[in-house]
């Protein structure tokens, strides 16, 4: 399972190649290289190494050179790698570079991409017949240099389990809070989340284009709102009711949230109360009607259905993986 263990964090190596963005690699350092004190546990939950394949590596436009990074040899090390992007995807990447993606995977690392870092693991020849997103700008040349890769071009991430890519700089945020979810559940994963000061969830499937027009007379943002259904989502709340209380039409409702969003109200809301459900499983209650209904699921077998496709695992094993606990079990 990847993530971290009782002997030692969860090694994530980033490969840092010519004309990377510095951007994703602060990224990735963010996500999994800080110290997490808030969390109060005894040790790091991730480790991170900046691997690159020669001992000075320009950054894209020149803003840096790195140097002092380890040697392409510590991917062989990870359980996780990460592959930042570049903004020249028609050059091919060095040997070194590919090889070092392929033995990763072969050996069952976790591996992940960011933005048109896709097109890395494409050219090593790991997409094939697997879904993958990668920036909106780059999906007509991604189709043509790799037409074996199933793109989905409108989505923020893509979760294949071993292969996870990225569309975006900032939809690397998205997913790399998604695999804190999946390492350790939602309740450290909003830590993490808040720390950022970014949104807690946004699920992989919201489009990566979100339209903002500017208000023309009123502030038409949906934070009040959301925010106001957020306390009260163990209620039986309905996309009607959010339209009322925000004083709009559903049909006007709905097209805020496609343009704000990138969702539709319903699918929002019923991503909150499954969040929810998470949360309180961690914190250790186990009848299951209970949780059901405080999270607005009302029944045990819609929370059942709902916790498994959204997380993969049942509520008895969420609760297993975890549940009150297991945080200090993991790293005791």
């Amino acid at each position: 399972m990847p993530q971290g263990s009782s002997h030692r964090p969860h090694q994530v190596a980033v490969i840092v190649d010519e004309g990377t963005n510095p951007f994703e690699v602060g990224v990735a350092t963010e996500l999994f290289g800080l110290p997490r004190p808030e969390l109060g546990l005894p040790g790091p939950l991730y480790e991170v190494t900046l691997c690159t394949p020669a001992p000075e590596i320009r950054m894209n436009h020149g803003f840096f050179t790195l140097t002092g990074a380890s040697g392409l040899d510590a991917v062989d090390r990870a359980d996780t790698l990460v592959v930042p992007g570049r903004p020249d995807n028609v050059v091919p990447r060095a040997p070194a570079v590919l090889d070092a993606i392929r033995r990763a995977h072969a050996r069952g690392t976790r591996v992940m991409s960011f933005c048109t870092g896709t097109f890395a693991l494409a050219e090593a020849g790991l997409l094939d017949g697997r879904r993958a997103a990668t920036h909106w700008r780059w999906a007509d040349a991604f189709r043509r240099l790799h037409p074996k890769v199933l793109l989905e071009p409108d989505v923020l991430f893509v979760d294949e389990g071993d292969l996870l890519t990225a569309a975006g700089s900032a939809a690397a945020l998205d997913l790399g809070l998604h695999v804190w979810r999946r390492d350790h559940g939602a309740e450290i994963a909003n830590h993490v989340s808040r720390r950022l000061v970014f949104a807690t969830h946004r699920d992989g499937g919201q489009r990566q284009f979100v339209e903002r027009p500017v208000p023309q007379v009123r502030d038409e943002s949906l934070a009040p709102l959301l925010a106001w259904a957020q306390e009260r989502l163990g209620e039986p709340l309905t996309v009607a009711d959010l339209a009322a209380r925000a004083r709009v039409s559903p049909a006007t409702l709905h097209r805020r949230f496609r343009a704000q969003l990138g969702t539709t109200p319903l699918a929002w809301l019923t991503g909150e109360r499954v969040a929810l459900a998470c949360r309180l499983i961690e914190r250790g209650e186990e009848r299951l009607d209970v949780v059901a209904a405080r999270s607005g699921l009302g029944t045990a077998a819609n929370l059942r259905n709902r916790l498994r496709r959204v997380t993969g695992l049942s509520p008895s094993a969420y609760r297993r993986r975890f549940g009150a606990g297991a945080g200090e079990a993991l790293v005791s």
